[in-house]
């Protein structure tokens, strides 16, 4: 649907909503899924394939996607009735359930967006702004993983570096060992940033690092930027919801970001952002200017012109979902914890490798090392080995390259990603078990993919 210009009343519906306690999701139908209605949920998906990389672009069950088209049914059959009178109070009331699932004091503190990329961006372009109205000065410094999302990094490049900011990267290892590796980087990297007298402006820290995949202590993180003076914090966290612990309250950061399309069920895309109330919170817009400029971010956020809002109205469906599960939301993630550390651990036993990190810094998703003889040695090595995987076996995982350090030898250098939702079965592990060990059977090296 393209852009359109015509007047239309405020989609806030705000009040200053404080709600003190966080309402959890839980199981509160009146019965709980059965194994054969989640696999009907997901009978959408390609049965050929292993698809055990739910973080790329997570799963929306069946029931939902039918929800969505009837509210995209209902639009195009009157667009008028369903922009006037739908459209507002239906973002709202998803803002509303948001707003008590993560435990934000304020309802005008979240606001919906496409996706995390789209929330860094309003965060960075708030931050290139005060560059340019001279509240921050040249050379002041934004602090990173090194590990951060690529769009991220590019986002911080367009907004941070190009104003004018100075961006250090904190370099983590990998395999990690414990959180306190994290924690000795990250304040090695603020020690760096303050060299000279020069101020810290942004801290950007991952909840969940995509690849390597590994759950960061961001609670300790923020608490540490609040010590050494850091201006805001902002998390982002596209694995969070769905996949570990989100407490506005608990976390303490000024920004925070997830998606909702990843480990939450929902349909692609949406994703939300919270800004912690602060007098800095105000200047937040959306990138894609339209009519309400102005009135605040959420409002803002809900009408970027004529297009299609179904993802973002479809999250009280969702909810109902979740709540179908043993345990709601808060036990589907307990399952998925330990299923992908049982299997992580059985293939590594299988290919006599390791994993890139104890249990407990893994969520959903954990890295597993492939084993050395497979001779992957570069970034294009992965991407032509996930290739070959999901051409010749039908299995679908993410590879991620570690560069071998000096003096190593014949070290794994490639570590699988493998995700765990309620979808998947241990057959899909043992399928791709199979596949790595015919591989290795054969002989096989990822420099016989350039042949």
């Amino acid at each position: 649907m393209g852009s359109q210009s015509h007047p239309h009343p405020h989609l806030n519906g705000d009040s200053d909503t404080h709600i003190p306690k966080k309402p959890k999701l839980s199981s509160l139908a009146s019965s709980l899924v059965t194994e054969a209605e989640i696999q009907n949920e997901f009978n959408h998906h390609d049965p050929t394939v292993a698809r055990i990389n739910n973080g790329s672009f997570g799963c929306c069950p069946l029931s939902i996607i039918q929800s969505q088209q009837e509210l995209q049914l209902e639009f195009l059959r009157q667009p008028d009735h369903f922009y006037f009178s739908e459209l507002k109070p239906g973002i709202l009331k998803s803002r509303i359930l948001l707003q008590r699932l993560i435990n934000a004091h304020h309802l005008d503190e979240i606001s919906i967006v496409d996706n995390a990329t789209t929330a860094a961006a309003i965060v960075l372009q708030n931050i290139a702004w005060s560059f340019a109205e001279g509240k921050f000065n040249h050379g002041d410094v934004a602090i990173m993983l090194h590990y951060a999302y690529g769009a991220v990094k590019k986002s911080i490049e367009a907004y941070v570096t190009r104003a004018g900011g100075h961006v250090i990267e904190v370099h983590l290892p990998f395999p990690v060992n414990s959180k306190d590796e994290i924690v000795f980087e990250f304040r090695k990297a603020l020690e760096k940033g303050k060299e000279n007298g020069k101020k810290v402006r942004l801290a950007v820290i991952d909840h969940i690092t995509s690849m390597p995949s590994v759950v960061i202590p961001v609670k300790e993180l923020v608490r540490i930027c609040r010590e050494e003076g850091v201006d805001q914090v902002f998390v982002d966290a596209a694995h969070g919801i769905g996949c570990i612990d989100v407490d506005m309250q608990d976390i303490g950061a000024d920004f925070y970001t997830s998606n909702l399309h990843k480990w939450l069920f929902c349909p692609p895309s949406i994703a939300f952002l919270y800004c912690r109330k602060s007098p800095g919170c105000i200047d937040l817009h959306h990138p894609v200017v339209s009519h309400e400029y102005g009135n605040g971010l959420a409002v803002e956020s809900a009408w970027i012109g004529t297009r299609d809002y179904s993802a973002q109205l479809v999250v009280p469906k969702v909810f109902d979902f979740v709540n179908r599960f043993e345990g709601g939301i808060e036990g589907i993630k307990k399952r998925n914890h330990e299923n992908v550390v049982e299997m992580g651990q059985m293939l590594a036993k299988a290919w006599e490798t390791n994993l890139g990190c104890p249990p407990e810094m893994c969520a959903s998703m954990i890295m597993v090392g492939l084993p050395a003889c497979l001779g992957i040695s570069s970034d294009l090595d992965t991407l032509k080995l996930r290739t070959h995987l999901r051409e010749k076996f039908g299995v679908e995982v993410p590879i991620y390259y570690r560069a071998p350090k000096d003096g190593e030898v014949n070290v794994v250098t490639g570590y699988a990603r493998i995700s765990y939702q309620v979808y998947n079965k241990v057959e899909d592990y043992h399928k791709f078990r199979d596949a790595i060990n015919q591989l290795v059977g054969d002989g096989f090296t990822c420099a016989l993919l350039y042949n």
